[in-house]
């Protein structure tokens, strides 16, 4: 089976105020879409990618995916919404594919492992979903009153990348994208199957300055 990534990387970033779309936000030394590129293209089961890229800098997306996936690496315009930009991204796959892995740019410590896990994860159904297990203790608020405390033992943190049967995937979609935050949201409100597969702690999400503190820290860790 033929697997192509697609990297949503249409998001402002305006918490981050770094004056530059989120996706081309420096992160050791370069723009942050360019880690998620080489992670998905390092998977072996990965054909190719196309990222969803914001109006605003789609010359310098297509430059930079040019740079790091030459042929292998397509370039869309971002849509209104995730939903609309994953639509215009599939649009932009390989003819003969039959999965579909999704990543946020907004997670640039993902590694090639993962991406891999989630594809096999289709092995098993529709769709999978990288993920870790809760470990803090929730508490369920009425205001700022504890109202309960939440079982945390069935509760898990969804990442990215997330694998897809393309055609489940557009099955799903049929019936519109309102509200969805992943599109495994997707398979689930149409009663499809989905998987969890393990996430990884490091993959985590820039949305702040502190976050990218933090990534640039595993980064060193890592020797980056």
């Amino acid at each position: 089976m033929t697997a192509w990534a697609i990297v949503v990387a249409a998001g402002e970033g305006t918490r981050l105020a770094a004056g530059v779309p989120k996706a081309l936000v420096p992160l050791g030394g370069r723009p942050m879409l360019a880690w998620s590129l080489e992670a998905a293209l390092g998977a072996r089961s990965v054909a190719g990618v196309v990222v969803a890229c914001g109006d605003s800098w789609l010359e310098q997306g297509e430059e930079l995916v040019r740079s790091i996936a030459g042929k292998r690496g397509r370039v869309c315009g971002g849509g209104p919404s995730r939903h609309a930009s994953v639509r215009g991204a599939i649009g932009r796959v390989g003819g003969d594919t039959d999965r579909v892995v999704i990543h946020d740019a907004a997670r640039p410590l993902a590694t090639p492992t993962l991406f891999e896990r989630a594809l096999d994860g289709l092995e098993r159904a529709p769709g999978a979903v990288c993920a870790v297990p809760v470990v803090d203790t929730l508490k369920r608020a009425d205001g700022d009153v504890v109202a309960a405390t939440v079982d945390r033992s069935v509760l898990w943190r969804a990442q990215t990348p997330q694998a897809f049967r393309l055609g489940d995937l557009l099955d799903a979609a049929a019936g519109g994208g309102e509200g969805i935050t992943d599109e495994a949201m997707l398979l689930e409100r149409a009663g499809r199957t989905v998987v969890l597969v393990p996430g990884d702690e490091r993959n985590i999400k820039i949305t702040t300055p502190a976050d990218l503190e933090l990534a640039e820290a595993i980064l060193r860790a890592r020797g980056r």
